[in-house]
């Protein structure tokens, strides 16, 4: 009985999207690239070291002028797109644009990296951001809304904080962490499903606190519609004229454009502690003496377990 024929050729290629299943980013071909640059031939780690210096380039020249910045021939750099998962340098080229989407500072390194310039840069760059951020929250805040939304909160049978991401979920938990010394029944969450269930449990006599530097985290602003819909007040501490402010009751709004250097923490978490501040503080200047007779139990139950003097800051 014959045989079947024997299959010859190379195993075929697997596209830059079949990669995604290998382990990689879906469609990240930057990150294709730099995990299979050692697996890579001589010539086209030098394609790959090309492209990586500048993908901006590698996307808006033609093969030969691509092939000429990585010192290789033109058939190299088809060779390496095919290396990488890519069908061809089309392909490539169009994986990259998508990848670009980021935006460069998280391609492209800051000014002096690696040199003596570096730490002073860093440093006028961290400590400058900060007070630019605090001073944005100052100048962009409405004196009216903040006292609007301090009182709702000062006569709130309970108050929900909810936010979700890095920075608004550790300004939710210092929404707690400020608003409790004032006697207010108040608890946070960044969990999408336990801050629909919350929401669910509010009222007409409590308050949400929704915070989100974007004003676009959806599972923040459906819960905040959840809490509306049962007849709780809104507040948000957001961006102006964003889907969680177009939603709120009041809105505290204002942005903080982030500095363009992706190795630095975002500035907008401390307007986000500002804003905060400033909204406690008021709310505490409503009710002085309630507030000031917790806060004295409060030192003075710390002053007997820790020894600690009058003049150290407040279980802070």
């Amino acid at each position: 009985m014959p045989q079947p024929a024997k299959r010859t050729g190379s195993k075929p290629r697997k596209s830059a999207a079949t990669l995604s299943g290998d382990g990689f980013g879906a469609g990240d071909i930057i990150s294709v690239i730099r995990q299979m640059g050692p697996t890579l031939s001589p010539s086209e780690q030098r394609v790959a070291t090309a492209l990586l210096a500048d993908v901006d380039f590698a996307v808006h020249s033609s093969n030969a002028e691509l092939a000429r910045r990585a010192g290789v021939s033109e058939p190299t750099v088809t060779r390496f797109s095919r290396s990488v998962g890519c069908r061809g340098v089309r392909e490539l080229k169009v994986m990259l644009a998508q990848a670009m989407a980021v935006g460069r500072i998280y391609l492209e390194l800051p000014p002096h990296v690696g040199t003596d310039l570096a730490r002073p840069a860093l440093w006028r760059s961290v400590f400058q951001e900060i007070r630019n951020a605090i001073n944005a929250v100052e100048q962009q805040l409405q004196k009216d809304d903040v006292e609007k939304a301090a009182e709702a909160i000062a006569r709130c049978s309970k108050l929900a904080a909810f936010g979700v991401g890095g920075g608004s979920t550790v300004a939710v938990a210092e929404v707690e962490n400020r608003f409790f010394r004032l006697g207010i029944a108040v608890n946070h969450s960044s969990d999408p499903r336990l801050m629909r269930m919350i929401a669910a449990t509010l009222g007409r006599d409590d308050v949400v606190l929704a915070v989100s530097t974007s004003g676009n985290m959806t599972e923040v602003i459906e819960a905040a519609k959840v809490a509306k819909q049962y007849g709780a007040m809104v507040i948000a501490i957001t961006k102006p004229q964003s889907r969680l402010a177009a939603i709120a009751d009041i809105a505290l709004g204002f942005h903080v454009p982030e500095a363009p250097d992706a190795l630095k923490p975002t500035a907008s978490r401390f307007a986000l502690l500002a804003a905060i501040d400033l909204l406690a503080t008021s709310t505490a200047y409503l009710k002085p003496r309630e507030a000031q007779e917790r806060m004295r139990r409060i030192k003075y139950e710390l002053m007997k377990a820790t020894n600690e003097g009058a003049d150290g800051p407040l279980g802070d």
